[in-house]
């Protein structure tokens, strides 16, 4: 294996094609000024949280409560709706493994310091060598000579996407990877990227998080400055379009005008949602 050829560029070949697919992108410049105050805050109070952390809350909150259609997937040309809000986010690990990723179970109904707990408690469960099942095998396409690659890569997808069955064995199917995907750019210096839609995951987004950064804005006809975050979303066309980014957008602005709430369990319930996805994937 030579220094072009890494794992995840010969992974890469054999899962994508020339892009023909139902991406759209949207762009969303975040005033988080409230939101760092508020981490400040908490880190003087010795408890340790990121803006990864606050977003996570924040993203899965808009879908729960603002845009529940969008938690879905399709499978055999029909939408089908998740029971739950799940976030796939990325865990530095440090050493050969570097990057890997946790799924946040109903990150909608959890206090941020309680997912903020469980992200430490992964990285450090990684670190030792212990990473969900369809993390560990990312590169399991890495085991089969070149021809065979993308035949097994589109068999398993087969399996798990389009026929809804369980590989349990490799940690995957059609919700290995959560309702959707948050990836963090920023801490690598970089204030916008546009990702891809893997085929095999099933999410209707992935969101990415830029470098927050402090910028002179227009507030009540002033100019001011503000703690401002650039958030980039790959969008499946299939599932959403530009009704439901609009509802997602609007709940992640309020949800960072008032981080306090990230920390609290919400009093309104996912049940409702649920079955509001139900009915319309019935339709």
């Amino acid at each position: 294996m030579d220094r072009f050829n890494t794992p995840w560029r010969v992974t890469a070949a054999a899962i994508y094609t020339t892009p023909t697919d139902s991406r759209v992108y949207g762009t969303l410049d975040i005033d988080v000024t409230e939101a760092k105050k508020f981490l400040d805050r908490k880190r003087e109070e010795g408890v340790k949280l990121t803006l990864v952390h606050l977003t996570t809350v924040v993203l899965a909150r808009a879908v729960a409560f603002d845009v529940p259609e969008m938690n879905c997937f399709i499978r055999r040309g029909a939408v089908v709706g998740r029971e739950h809000v799940d976030v796939m986010l990325p865990v530095q690990v440090g050493g050969d493994t570097g990057v890997t990723a946790a799924i946040i179970r109903d990150a909608h109904a959890r206090p941020v310091s309680d997912i903020a707990a469980e992200v430490r408690s992964k990285a450090k469960k990684s670190r030792a060598g212990s990473e969900i099942k369809a993390a560990k095998n990312k590169y399991v396409l890495n085991r089969f000579p070149w021809p065979l690659r993308r035949p097994v890569f589109r068999l398993l997808k087969w399996i798990t996407v389009d026929m809804g069955m369980e590989i349990k064995a490799l940690g995957l199917s059609a919700h290995s990877f959560g309702s959707f995907v948050v990836s963090d750019i920023g801490s690598f210096g970089l204030n916008t990227g546009m990702t891809s839609l893997m085929p095999a995951a099933k999410v209707p987004c992935v969101i990415v998080l830029g470098k927050m950064e402090e910028k002179a804005v227009v507030r009540n006809g002033e100019i001011v400055t503000r703690w401002m975050l650039p958030l980039t979303g790959t969008f499946d066309h299939r599932i959403v379009d530009g009704a439901q980014i609009g509802k997602f957008a609007r709940g992640i602005k309020r949800g960072f005008r008032k981080p306090e709430w990230l920390d609290e369990v919400p009093a309104k319930e996912l049940d409702d949602c649920i079955f509001e996805v139900r009915d319309q994937t019935k339709r």
